[in-house]
C-alpha cells in the first residue's frame, strides 16, 4: 500500500499534532503513514509582525503548494491558524476532538497576573489575547513577541518579558503544563475560532484520501468550530486581527460567545447568542453589526 504523506511545519506543536494524526490512522485503519516536513514562510520570517508579512495563512501555503505538486496527501493545522475561506479545491476533511480552548498565562516570578504592578512587560503576538487582557490590565506594558512555544517561553526565561499569553493547548501538549500560572477563563479571554483544534486539510479532488480522514472527525468539535469559522468569516475578519470566537454545546443548541475590537484595542465589542447550529453565526454577526463591528475592524 502506498503511504499516505502528511504536510507539516517542523515546529515541536506542529510534529506533535502531524504524528498525533499519523499514529491513529496507523492504529486504528492499520495505514502506512510518513511525514513530509516543510519550513513555511510564517516560520523563516520572524522579525516582523504576522500584520506586516500577510498574516497566520503563511503558515499553510506551503503545506498546501506540497498537496498541489504531489508531494503530499494532506495536511495537518491548528484550526486557529487556518484562514475563513481554504482556496479553490481544497477542504477541511476532518476536525478532531478539541483540547483545553482556553488562554493561559506563564509568568517569570510564578506570581499571578494580580500581583504584578503598571509596566509589567507582557509578550503575545496576538492582538486578541492583548487587548482583551489590556481591559483588565490597562497599565501592562504589552510587547509584540513572535516564535514557536519554545521561543516564546525562552524569551520569558532571558527576561525580555515577564510574562506571555499562550495556548493551554499547545502546552498540554508538548506536556508543558507545569509552566501556567493561571488559565484565563473563556468569558474574559474569548478563544480564537477554533482554538485547541486540529484540523486536516486535503485536496477536494482526492476523495480516497477525505474518506480516510473524515473517520477520524469529531461530529461536536467540527460543529464548534465551523460556527466559530462561519461566525469571523461574516465579520470578514482576517486571521490576525483581534477577533475571538468560541461555541460550546447547550442542549441541541450552540452558544456563540465573540469578541472583537478596533485596531488599537481601545473599543471592544463582546456578546453572546444562543442558537440552532445553522444560523448562530449569522446570528452574531448580525448583533455584532448593529453593534459597529464593521467600523471596528475597518480602522
Amino acid at each position: 500500500m502506498t503511504p499516505i504523506r502528511i504536510a507539516t511545519r517542523q515546529s515541536k506543536l506542529a510534529l506533535w499534532q502531524a504524528n498525533h494524526v499519523a499514529a491513529r490512522l496507523r492504529e486504528e485503519q492499520g495505514l502506512e503513514v510518513e511525514l513530509v516536513r516543510v519550513t513555511t514562510t510564517g516560520d523563516r520570517i520572524q522579525n516582523r509582525t504576522l500584520a506586516e508579512i500577510g498574516g497566520k495563512g503563511l503558515f499553510i501555503k506551503e503545506l498546501e503548494s506540497a498537496m498541489l505538486e504531489g508531494r503530499a496527501d494532506l495536511a495537518v493545522h491548528s484550526m486557529k491558524d487556518v484562514p475563513g475561506n481554504l482556496p479553490e479545491g481544497f477542504v477541511l476533511a476532518s476536525i478532531l476532538a478539541r483540547e483545553d480552548p482556553r488562554d493561559v498565562v506563564v509568568t517569570a516570578s510564578g506570581a499571578s497576573l494580580s500581583e504584578h504592578g503598571a509596566g509589567t512587560r507582557v509578550g503575545s503576538s496576538s492582538l486578541r489575547r492583548r487587548y482583551q487582557l489590556k481591559h483588565t490590565f490597562p497599565a501592562f506594558d504589552y510587547r509584540d513577541i513572535r516564535g514557536n512555544v519554545d521561543t516564546r517561553l525562552g524569551k520569558l526565561w532571558a527576561g525580555d518579558v515577564d510574562v506571555v499569553i499562550l495556548a493551554a493547548a499547545g502546552l498540554k501538549r508538548l506536556e508543558l503544563e507545569g509552566e501556567i500560572t493561571e488559565y484565563l477563563e473563556t468569558e474574559h479571554s474569548v478563544p480564537a475560532a477554533g482554538q485547541g483544534a486540529v484540523g486536516i486539510e486535503c485536496l477536494a479532488e482526492r476523495t480516497d484520501v477525505v474518506e480516510v480522514v473524515s473517520r477520524l472527525n469529531h461530529a461536536v468539535t467540527a460543529r464548534c468550530v465551523t460556527a466559530e469559522r462561519a461566525f469571523a468569516r461574516r465579520l470578514n475578519a482576517e486571521c490576525n486581527q483581534p477577533v475571538g470566537a468560541f461555541a460550546v454545546v447547550e442542549a441541541d443548541d450552540l452558544v456563540l460567545h465573540g469578541f472583537v475590537a478596533d485596531a488599537a484595542g481601545d473599543r471592544q465589542i463582546r456578546d453572546a447568542v444562543q442558537g440552532t447550529p445553522n444560523v448562530v453565526a449569522d446570528l452574531l454577526a448580525e448583533r455584532f453589526f448593529a453593534a459597529g463591528a464593521e467600523a471596528l475592524l475597518g480602522e
